[in-house]
């Protein structure tokens, strides 16, 4: 059986198990379009846009859409 040869420091140990107990931001930014909260480098699902342009059409789009051509 394996024994350790030196007492493990209260400082070895708890740089060891720090990590457990770091503070996690969530990663949420602006919408530049529609200043709505959303993740980095994914599309706004509220107005459908990512880089300036609208990649995704969104269900108020599709009723827009719907109302114009009536």
């Amino acid at each position: 059986m394996a024994v350790p040869k030196h007492k493990t420091s209260k400082a070895r140990k708890r740089t060891r198990s720090a990590h457990n107990f770091m503070a996690h931001t969530d990663a949420h930014h602006e919408c530049p379009h529609c200043h709505a909260v959303k993740q980095p480098h994914k599309v706004c699902l509220n107005c459908g846009y990512y880089n300036g342009k609208q990649v995704i059409e969104t269900k108020a789009d599709k009723k827009e859409a719907k109302k114009k051509a009536q």
